[in-house]
């Protein structure tokens, strides 16, 4: 893959002709996928390889956008998630009876994250799986709850299978960051610096751009949300859709089944949501 690599353009050069440049390569339908795939793993086809990365560019710019609140460079972002999908064209069956994107998402995603984890901060912020797990979830928390009630701790503990220590120790690492960058939640007297530094990424074309993505990501959701039983449809509203957020226990009561049932229903039905809304984004 390494004279793959060279080929592709280069986010740094240019970004926003870069992000014109993926845009522009065609989109694969799933038998093209097929053949591309078979070619590439029968033959070692570097051709194929390429019309599979190319053609799943822009997936991995779109992914690498919603790590910006992370303040690391686009450019580096997006490259690193492009290895990532370089990864997974090399590991791609096309009898795994899936499409390439929804297989890719994962390495894209675990590339970018070791990036972030990397150069986050000078001190290494989490090492562990657990910590690295905590990392990207309570930093989306935090930003939504601010500083962690008791009972915060426990159910983030109880939904990640963690310890509530490494619960507290993790907020505290992140602590250390957020509130000399982003500030204190509530503190309104005094904005934190973040306020006033632009995100040079924005521009009037991608916000239209973004908002056209919402609407159709919201009403493919509500299709897939409409297709699960009644049982599955609460759950996912209520554990992901709805604030505060259900407990497994309070719904396990409800239902009469056991708080460990209601975690199955829910990873079935998120499954089911990601499957319908990934089937959507390629149609």
């Amino acid at each position: 893959m390494g004279t793959l690599a060279h080929r592709l353009p280069a986010p740094a050069a240019d970004l926003q002709g870069y992000l014109r440049a993926v845009q522009a390569f065609p989109f694969l339908t799933a038998d093209e996928e097929r053949e591309l795939a078979t070619r590439f793993r029968r033959d070692d086809d570097l051709d194929a390889a390429w019309r599979l990365v190319t053609s799943h560019l822009r997936y991995v710019a779109k992914v690498a956008r919603g790590y910006r609140g992370y303040g690391l460079p686009q450019e580096d972002l997006i490259q690193e998630g492009n290895i990532g999908l370089m990864k997974a064209v090399k590991r791609f069956d096309p009898g795994f009876g899936v499409r390439l994107v929804s297989f890719a998402m994962h390495w894209i995603r675990a590339e970018i994250h070791e990036f972030v984890l990397r150069n986050w901060r000078i001190v290494k912020v989490a090492t562990t799986k657990a910590q690295r797990k905590l990392f990207f979830n309570l930093r989306g928390a935090k930003h939504r709850l601010g500083a962690l009630t008791r009972d915060e701790v426990d159910e983030i503990a109880s939904d990640l299978e963690v310890r509530p220590e490494d619960v507290v120790e993790m907020e505290r690492r992140l602590e250390a960051r957020d509130a000399a960058f982003d500030g204190l939640a509530g503190d309104e007297d005094h904005p934190p610096p973040a306020v006033f530094i632009a995100d040079p990424a924005l521009d009037p074309s991608e916000t239209v751009e973004d908002e056209e993505w919402n609407e159709s990501a919201a009403r493919h959701l509500r299709s897939a949300l409409a297709a699960l039983d009644e049982r599955a449809r609460d759950i996912v509203r209520r554990r992901w859709l709805t604030e505060p957020r259900a407990k497994l226990r309070e719904l396990a009561e409800e239902y009469g089944v056991s708080a460990e049932r209601v975690r199955q229903i829910e990873a079935q039905a998120l499954r089911d949501l990601k499957d319908a809304l990934t089937g959507a984004a390629l149609a």
